[in-house]
Order: C-alpha cells, then sequence, then structure tokens
C-alpha cells in the first residue's frame, strides 16, 4: 500500500515538481494550494505525512502545524516543514509546535524524499517495537504512559504531547538513570542525521519538561553532555 503524502505548497510549480518526484518513487501525493483545502481534506482523510509551506495565502502553516499536533486523531502524522524562510527563530517554532524536520527553499528534491523516506521508516520501527514489547503500560510515580494508545497521564490527567514528544519521553523513562547524549537522542528518537543540530533536542526537552509540569524536574540536564531521566521517582 502506497504511503500518502499531503503537499500544501501554493505555489504550483514547486507543488507539481514535488508531487511529481514523490509519485516516481512510489508514494501517493495529494497536492492541495492552501490551508483551506488541506482542512477539508484532513477531515475525511489520514496522511502518512505532511509537506507544509509556511507561508500560504490563507494563513500560516505554523498555526496549522499546531492545529494538527494538538489533536489526537492526527497528532501523530510526520510534518516536513517548507519554507523561503531561513531563520532560526523560524525553526525552532516549528520545532516546538512538533515539526518532524524543516527544509529551506530552495532545496534539493532528492534530499527531500530521502528525508521522508527516513521519517517513514522511523515511524514505522517506532510502531512495530510498541507492537512488540511486552510492558506497554509504564509507570513512573505519578506519570504513566500508555505505548498502545500513545496516551500519557500524570495523577489521571491526560498530557497532550505530539509524536515526537511521547517518543522522547519513552526514550528516556525507558533508559532512566542512564544519561542520553544529544547525538545518540538525535539518532535513536530522530533516526537519521540529517541537517537537525542539537539544538533541536535542546528545544524538544525543553517543550517536554513544561508539559509535563510537576514532573518535568525528572528531566534532569547533564551539563555539556545531554540528558537523563531520574532513577526513581522519590
Amino acid at each position: 500500500m502506497k504511503n500518502i503524502i499531503l503537499v500544501i505548497e501554493d505555489e504550483p510549480d514547486i507543488n507539481k515538481t514535488i508531487s511529481y518526484n514523490l509519485l516516481t518513487e512510489g508514494f501517493e501525493p495529494i497536492s492541495v494550494y492552501n490551508l483551506l483545502e488541506a482542512d477539508d481534506w484532513i477531515q475525511s482523510n489520514s496522511p502518512d505525512l505532511i509537506l507544509l509551506d509556511l507561508m500560504l495565502p490563507d494563513g500560516s502553516g505554523l498555526d496549522f502545524c499546531k492545529r494538527i499536533k494538538s489533536k489526537n486523531k492526527f497528532n501523530n502524522i510526520p510534518i516536513i516543514i517548507l519554507t523561503a524562510k531561513d531563520d532560526e527563530v523560524d525553526k525552532v517554532v516549528g520545532f516546538e509546535l512538533g515539526a518532524d524536520d524543516y527544509v529551506t527553499k530552495p532545496f534539493s528534491v532528492r534530499e527531500l524524499i530521502l528525508r521522508i523516506k527516513a521519517i517513514l521508516k522511523r515511524k514505522t520501527i517506532t510502531s512495530h517495537s510498541e507492537n512488540v514489547d511486552s510492558n506497554k503500560s509504564k509507570e513512573f510515580g505519578k506519570l504513566k504512559i500508555d505505548a498502545d494508545s500513545h496516551e500519557v497521564f500524570i495523577d489521571n490527567n491526560e498530557i497532550i504531547l505530539t509524536a515526537l514528544e511521547f517518543k522522547l519521553l519513552k526514550h528516556l523513562v525507558d533508559r532512566r538513570g542512564r544519561v542520553q547524549t544529544r547525538d545518540q537522542l538525535l539518532s535513536d528518537v530522530w533516526g537519521y542525521s540529517a541537517q537537525i543540530t542539537t539544538r533541536t533536542v535542546d528545544t524538544h526537552v525543553k517543550r517536554l519538561r513544561e508539559k509535563l509540569g510537576i514532573m518535568g524536574k525528572h528531566v534532569e540536564t547533564i551539563r555539556g553532555v545531554g540528558y537523563r531521566f531520574s532513577r526513581t521517582p522519590d
């Protein structure tokens, strides 16, 4: 079954070029040119990945990313942001909202395809490992992680995480008490080494801590090395 890629890009030439190359690589591209078309299509469909331009005629791609990642139904859909902007602030905001990757125009279509394949491969491996995990529900003090439903609870209150934040948290908890370097996290959680810097890790950890509230203190910073989740909840 072909992976469905939703291409949200208002420039016809770029949209057609991306869609053509996706088609030749065995994907099923769905081309839309604004957020209204994207919202209409996604109400009754679910893509395997979204390519999202930031500057669209009827709104901001960042707002669309935020909406998608805030809903349990869609928050496990990977998003790659496509934009002419090369501002570090825009990249950080995109990652904070749950984007999985960021590609600046002009870009190599071949590189874009490789990134798409890497993200989908990572998603498949993650789903498989969760399906065979015999300990699908993990508890750490007031924190409960349910790998089956991709839900996280603190004091029985659900905490809404993006798919990447969920994977980062589960990874840290699974290896609690052990230091994870930023490079290790980029490899194990992001699944590949593209033009993503360790700043990406720091941004996601900061966001994760904020969402965990009282349990955020257990994500410890090991200065100059990386991060570690507390060994015990005490």
